[in-house]
This record gives structure tokens, C-alpha cells and sequence, in this order.
């Protein structure tokens, strides 16, 4: 076994870029992980790595030697699967991420109840706005809000989730209520983005008589953290393009208002995407059966207020 943990942790190395994420990602420390690498080095006879100060860069070698060593680990994983679903006793460890309120609010919370009910499988979670790159960096199954252009990927639809544009009174009271699309551009409107390196998204699409149209909007300021953005309207700086479940109880207790009702933002889809193969592992299937159930039960209380 010491010889495949030396490999899975060369794998990962390659895939985060350095022994500290390594070491995070399989718990053990970059003093552990360096000497794992070392370890295999020596066996192999060769240097599978370039130092810098940043990052560890495969070399030739330890480009080839990383192709056939997740191969390997595929295998391997791919056969525990099959025991664990002959044997009906999945076990092991699932890579989950999710968008920060979102997570927070629908996913976070259901781990520990699924662990109570599936002791031998554990999660590890990881919350993030940003787009994660689920094949690099192993994740083996994200929720995310929106389109997934990934064909590489699977995808498990949940809940297509209706979105609204909302602000505070205080802030219309200050700037005026638009009551057309063309205001929010021609009256300079504060519109919060959710923004982060490598994010598509510096427009609103909305729903008109004549079609979906895209609206490029601006605003004095932006984050990569959605809380953020609902702290800012809540606060009376700008409106707000949100899922309706996520500021339902705002518009319940009057501290944000929706606007545009009759050019709202085109809906969301809330879905779960995973690589091809996973979907063949027993325990991400109990993962995604008991994350949709609980996740459209949790929207709707949300919405009717309960």
C-alpha cells in the first residue's frame, strides 16, 4: 500500500501544483508528502519534478509516469465501486463542491445527516464562487447554479430556480425605482456582479416580451462571494440578480424589494455535475439521490416560507 500512496500523492501533486495543497487535499503534511515523492524518485531512478519557489512542474518523465498512474488509480477505484456495490456496503471518501451560499445553506447542512446514515463513506467539502475545475482537482461531484458548458462532465438536474432582481428601499428611495430595462443603464443604477478570475458572466440575461436579452450592467463594486453581494443590497448599495430562494426571507420581512417584475432574469438551473465515471461508484449515487431530495425539499420551505 505505501507504494500506491506514494502514487496517489504524485498524482495529486501534479494536478494542485504544489506539496501544501497536495498535503491539504490527503491530509498529511507537505513533510510527508515531499518524502512520499521522494520515495517513488528513488524507486523510478529518475527526477519526476522541476522545483521553483511556486510550484512543482512535472518533467518529461514525470508527465508520462503521471498519464499511467492515474490510470492506475482509476482502476483501482473503479473496482472498489463494484465491490462496494456487489457487497451493498459503499464506503470511502467523496470530493464535493459547491457555491458558497448555496453550500452553506442547502448542502453544508445535510452532510453530517448523511454521514449518519452512510458511516463508512466521508465527505470532504469544499465551498467556492469560483468555477472549480472538477477533473484537475478530483472533485467527484459539484452543485453549481447556472449553465454547465463542460461536455466532458455528466449532469444531474435538481430544481430549475427562478431568479429576481431585488434592492433595498433605501436604495430605491435614494435613486428612484427603475421601471424599465433601459433605466438601469441610462439612470447609471449600482448593479452588484458576482466576479472572480476566469468568470464569463459581466452581463444579466433577462426575460422580455420579444426573447431572452442580454444586458450588460456596471456597478461601483463587485466580489467573488455572493453573500456579499445580498450584504451590500441589504445595506441600501445597489441591486441584486439572486436566486429567489436565497433572499426569500428579505422580501418576507421587507428588507429588500423585487423590481423589473415584468422583465425578470431568465431562471437557473440548480444541478449536480460529475465526471462520466463516477455515476458508476455506489456512494456518489447515494450522495446525489439524498442531496436532490433533501435539496428541493429545503427550496421549497424556503419559498413558502417555513
Amino acid at each position: 500500500m505505501a507504494y500506491l500512496d506514494n502514487i496517489a500523492v504524485f498524482v495529486r501533486v501534479v494536478e494542485l501544483g504544489n506539496l501544501s495543497a497536495a498535503g491539504r487535499d490527503m491530509r498529511i503534511s507537505p513533510a510527508v508528502a515531499s518524502n512520499r515523492i521522494k520515495e517513488l524518485e528513488k524507486h523510478l531512478g529518475v527526477r519526476l519534478f522541476n522545483r521553483t519557489t511556486r510550484q512543482l512542474m512535472p518533467t518529461e518523465h514525470g508527465t508520462v509516469f503521471y498519464t499511467g498512474a492515474k490510470q492506475v488509480l482509476d482502476s483501482i477505484t473503479e473496482a472498489e465501486a463494484a465491490v462496494a456495490a456487489l457487497s451493498g456496503q459503499p464506503r470511502g471518501t467523496i470530493r464535493v463542491t459547491a457555491p458558497l451560499g448555496l453550500g452553506r445553506r442547502l448542502i453544508a447542512s445535510g452532510i453530517p445527516d448523511f454521514h449518519d446514515k452512510y458511516p463508512d463513506i466521508e465527505v470532504r467539502l469544499r465551498l467556492s464562487d469560483h468555477n472549480v475545475d472538477i477533473l484537475k482537482e478530483g472533485i467527484d461531484v459539484a452543485f453549481r447554479l447556472g449553465v454547465i458548458e463542460d461536455s466532458s462532465l455528466r449532469m444531474r438536474g435538481i430544481m430549475e430556480c427562478e431568479r429576481v432582481l431585488v434592492a433595498a428601499p433605501k436604495y430605491l428611495e435614494a435613486r428612484g425605482e427603475p421601471t424599465d430595462l433601459g433605466e438601469l443603464i441610462s439612470k447609471k443604477h449600482d448593479c452588484l456582479m458576482l466576479r472572480y478570475p476566469g468568470s464569463k458572466e459581466f452581463f444579466w440575461m433577462l426575460q422580455t416580451p420579444q426573447g431572452p436579452h442580454k444586458l450588460e450592467v456596471h456597478g461601483p463594486f463587485d466580489s467573488d462571494d455572493g453573500d456579499v453581494l445580498t450584504g451590500w443590497a441589504l445595506a441600501g448599495r445597489g441591486i441584486i440578480n439572486k436566486p429567489r430562494f436565497e433572499v426569500e426571507p428579505y422580501l418576507r420581512d421587507g428588507r429588500l424589494k423585487v423590481i423589473l417584475t415584468g422583465t425578470p432574469p431568465t431562471p437557473v438551473q440548480f444541478a449536480a455535475v460529475y465526471p462520466h465515471k463516477k455515476l458508476q461508484d455506489p456512494k456518489v449515487r447515494l450522495l446525489l439521490d439524498f442531496m436532490a431530495e433533501r435539496c428541493q425539499r429545503l427550496i421549497r420551505d424556503l419559498l413558502a416560507g417555513r
